[in-house]
């Protein structure tokens, strides 16, 4: 599955238009390479997204089409969560 639509259904990214932009930006790394939106993800793949003034890295568990809002976090699992130092 393509990194941004798999940031949309995993609900990490509310829009996929926003996902193909900070992608673009190179804000996004799939296991330490800049991704671009097209990139493949599969289950194992680590996902590092810059958020502002933080960075979120995740562990892909599955990949799912589609998801209930509440399932939606079954498909990863995030390993850290820090500030970014400027």
């Amino acid at each position: 599955m393509r990194i941004d639509k798999f940031l949309k259904v995993s609900r990490l990214i509310k829009r996929r238009t926003l996902a193909k932009e900070v992608a673009s930006q190179g804000r996004i790394t799939v296991n330490g390479n800049k991704a671009k939106a097209g990139t493949e993800v599969v289950p194992g793949d680590e996902i590092s997204v810059q958020f502002g003034s933080k960075m979120v890295t995740v562990r892909v568990d599955e990949v799912k089409d589609t998801t209930k809002k509440e399932a939606s976090q079954t498909m990863y699992t995030v390993l850290k969560e820090e500030p970014l130092n400027e």
